[in-house]
């Protein structure tokens, strides 16, 4: 079965998340940070009327935390029943895979990556990270988007 992803980068790596979960790309607008929140949570902001939970992809992934500017992007994800905010570099495309091109990920041991990873995939001039939208927020303290 075909699969689309949105593509993004962070840093040199390109990652990829399933489609159906996007609901919106939105211009990096300033979050405001919330006490006793992990450190890769970047804060909140406000999506019309919607305190929306914003995390730091990068300091997620367990590398170095994102200083943003005005090119970064937040990439608006449905996590079951709640909405969440992804902080990525840019916005790349929409590529298709099939089910069988996504191979698993390494069993690469101490990669902070790996765990989030649900596979990879092989492109003409890259390969995609596809992650794992629950896995990568599961067990978030993170205010409910209302």
């Amino acid at each position: 079965m075909a699969r689309q992803l949105i593509t993004f980068r962070l840093g040199s790596q390109s990652f990829g998340l399933d489609i159906m979960a996007i609901r919106e790309i939105r211009a990096w607008s300033p979050t405001t940070r919330l006490p006793h929140v992990p450190h890769y949570v970047a804060g909140v902001v406000n999506l019309r009327g919607t305190v929306l939970p914003v995390i730091d992809l990068a300091a997620r992934l367990g590398w170095e935390a994102t200083i943003p500017t005005e090119r970064h992007v937040i990439i608006v994800a449905q996590v079951g029943a709640q909405l969440r905010g992804l902080i990525v570099d840019a916005v790349s495309d929409i590529v298709t895979a099939q089910d069988e091109d996504i191979q698993p990920p390494p069993s690469a041991g101490s990669d902070a990556v790996v765990p989030y990873l649900e596979g990879l995939v092989a492109l003409e001039d890259r390969m995609v990270m596809v992650l794992d939208l629950p896995g990568l927020t599961a067990n978030d303290p993170l205010p409910e988007a209302a």
